[in-house]
């Protein structure tokens, strides 16, 4: 669904995308400082947490602010990384050999090439890896991407809240306050919002204050420079001031 951008964008990718910038930085640490280790469970070692946390500089997910949290960094405390860590192997762009995380020929052979890289890091992290596994509740939600991302390029064309997604998408009201919608909305962000934003699709916005305080979302530059989608003909040029 997500097309290898032209060389022109590949610069733009690489500074709003976190998701593509982490992965690069860390094939990067592979092929200049060598293996990472692995700890018996197959979690990044701490040191390595430590230095990602510092140069991945993750948008919410800054050192500070995991720091905040947790007096010494694992894996399990930093999300973003548990993801990476996850589609780096699964994309065999790292391997997982005698204790330590080691770049592939093919990691090794990409990594100079950013567009194609994001390219493959959307594709499985959008049809192939289970991000249920991350919702608070396990839950699933139902529809696919073609449908969510169709969806999504109409109705956040001009910014909305993920209250009116999962109303547009699921029939699920915010005004009837029920745990149900609280749970579709969790599951929503966490499999489908959520990774759009770590990818630089999209970008999140907190409006409002306390109980009245919205997330809403709206695309980036890279939105339109990536997606070509049967809804785009419904939507107007994106204007990005």
């Amino acid at each position: 669904m997500i097309g290898i951008i032209s060389p022109e964008a590949e610069n733009l990718a690489v500074e709003i995308s976190p998701l593509l910038r982490a992965a690069l930085l860390t094939l990067e640490y592979m092929e200049v400082n060598g293996s990472i280790g692995l700890t018996p469970s197959k979690a990044l070692k701490r040191y390595f947490v430590e230095w990602a946390a510092e140069s991945f500089a993750w948008p919410e997910y800054t050192a500070a602010d995991l720091y905040s949290f947790n007096k010494v960094l694992n894996e399990v405390d930093f999300p973003p990384l548990v993801v990476l860590h996850d589609l780096l192997v699964g994309l065999k762009l790292a391997r997982h050999q005698k204790g330590v995380m080691q770049i592939s020929k093919w990691g090794t052979k990409v990594r100079h090439h950013p567009g194609t890289v994001l390219a493959i890091l959307a594709e499985h992290l959008m049809h192939g890896y289970d991000h249920s596994q991350h919702s608070r509740f396990d839950d699933t939600i139902v529809g696919n991407w073609d449908i969510f991302i169709n969806v999504i390029n109409v109705e956040v064309h001009a910014g909305c809240s993920d209250d009116h997604l999962c109303k547009a998408l699921f029939g699920s009201n915010a005004n009837e306050g029920s745990l149900g919608h609280s749970r579709v909305r969790s599951a929503f962000y966490i499999q489908v919002l959520r990774p759009l934003l770590w990818l630089g699709l999209l970008q999140e916005h907190g409006v409002g204050e306390g109980l009245n305080r919205e997330r809403m979302f709206t695309k980036t530059p890279l939105w339109s420079l990536a997606l070509k989608l049967e809804t785009d003909r419904q939507v107007p040029d994106l204007v990005v001031n």
